[in-house]
């Protein structure tokens, strides 16, 4: 039966009514960078200082750091799937375990994901030195709702590898569909298979993710 991981891009915007978009420089100068791990070395030199709110925050956090900077808190959770609203942005993301399933706030929407069948990256630690497929299938939609930007039931075939580097797990994953070919990548602790750092296609117009788990 397919595994169905859906947030519509409506809830998203409603829970963040009254969040205008705020300066950079005001909301959020720099950001927390996220633990070594490999590959990362020369990134991490270019990456401005810890963010203070970020810092001293308390409880689980989701630093964004690209396309845009934003430090989330989890406002909602419920059936594996949590809900992060940015602190002082107008960005929200949800996630189900360390994958993005959908977006709002950003220059294109993730508006729902649905997986068919269980996803691999519920452990990354099963995913070391061996493959598996995964097929999915995502909405998007522009900023503005307007209906030439949608694209509904865009189909991934998948293709997810890792490796193991030291005390961490790096899993791969290929993507195409029709018009995007795009790869994702997961670091994961591999003592307990938590993801901590992860780079996640969210949009052709957006691409990419960068984001930090922390908590």
């Amino acid at each position: 039966m397919a595994r169905t991981a859906r947030l519509t891009a409506s809830v998203l915007l409603a829970l963040l009514a009254g969040c205008g978009e705020t300066p950079a420089g005001s909301v959020m100068s720099s950001l927390l960078w996220p633990l070594p791990v490999p590959s990362l070395a020369a990134a991490a030199e270019e990456e401005p200082a810890p963010l203070p709110e970020a810092r001293d925050a308390e409880g689980p956090l989701l630093l964004l750091t690209a396309p845009r900077r934003a430090a989330l808190v989890p406002i909602s959770q419920g059936g594996g799937r949590v809900l992060w609203r940015g602190q002082g942005s107008n960005i929200a993301i949800a996630t189900e375990g360390a994958r993005v399933v959908a977006t709002a706030g950003l220059a294109q929407t993730l508006s729902a994901t649905r997986l068919e069948g269980p996803d691999p990256l519920e452990d990354p630690r099963t995913l070391a030195g061996r493959q598996a497929r995964l097929r999915r299938m995502v909405d998007l939609a522009g900023a503005n709702r307007e209906p030439e930007g949608m694209r509904f039931g865009l189909m991934l075939d998948c293709l997810l590898e890792g490796e193991a580097q030291g005390g961490w797990i790096l899993v791969e994953e290929h993507c195409r569909g029709r018009g995007v070919s795009f790869t994702n990548r997961y670091w994961a602790l591999a003592e307990t298979g938590q993801v901590v750092r992860s780079e996640q296609w969210a949009g052709d117009t957006v691409g990419s993710l960068v984001l930090q788990f922390r908590g």
